[in-house]
């Protein structure tokens, strides 16, 4: 199978409110995460070809639910609620925040961690918050920074090699690209490392 077809037929699968709903703990995941407005929902649509898989809003903070989108049997894609953004009551802060750290932490299927970032504010002290719980958890973490279209290519590159430069400083398996789900930018390299984790073979 090509690289793009297996995230084309990624289909929504449930959504879970709690831990208790999560389906079963086997295969393969790559959950995405990040602020509510670092547009996370635009760059699994990009990647998946698809318009309308992961509901986008005008409203930042809509995703509440831990979404699983399925790609076959054993692999998904999975959304995790905006963090830092959203205007919702302080008990569903909390909630979200129990619920995802029990999520981050016992998920056998986790294999890995795809943090969006908005390229015009990167670093934010949650993305920081996000990423020391990857390096003390030893989780594989690819960056996202999205939006890359808004600045010019040489602000763009100044900003990834800024991060590239903080995620060496960390140690552990942190990458980072350029990524415009507007102007398709990047998604064959995010793909590819998709690939990696899921441990699909790849037809050149």
């Amino acid at each position: 199978m090509k690289s793009a077809a297996i995230y084309r037929q990624a289909i929504y699968w449930l959504s879970a409110h709690n831990i208790d709903q999560l389906p079963e703990d086997t295969g393969f995941e790559v959950a995405f995460a990040g602020r509510s407005n670092a547009g996370k929902s635009s760059a699994i649509n990009a990647i998946a070809g698809q318009k309308a898989l992961a509901r986008t809003s005008k409203t930042p903070g809509r995703t509440q639910q831990i979404i699983f989108f399925k790609l076959d049997e054993t692999r998904c894609l999975v959304d995790l609620p905006g963090y830092g953004f959203a205007k919702v009551p302080l008990a569903v802060k909390e909630h979200w925040q129990k619920t995802l750290e029990r999520y981050l932490h016992t998920r056998r299927s986790l294999r890995a961690l795809v943090l969006m970032m908005d390229i015009r504010h990167p670093l934010t002290d949650y993305d920081q918050q996000m990423l020391d719980w990857c390096r003390l958890s030893n989780m594989p973490v690819h960056v996202l920074l999205t939006k890359a279209d808004k600045l010019s290519r040489g602000k763009g590159s100044m900003v990834l090699q800024q991060v590239r430069k903080h995620l060496a400083a960390l140690s552990g398996e942190m990458s980072v690209q350029l990524f415009s789900a507007l102007k398709r930018v990047g998604i064959e390299e995010a793909q590819t490392r998709l690939n990696d984790w899921f441990e699909l073979k790849i037809e050149p």
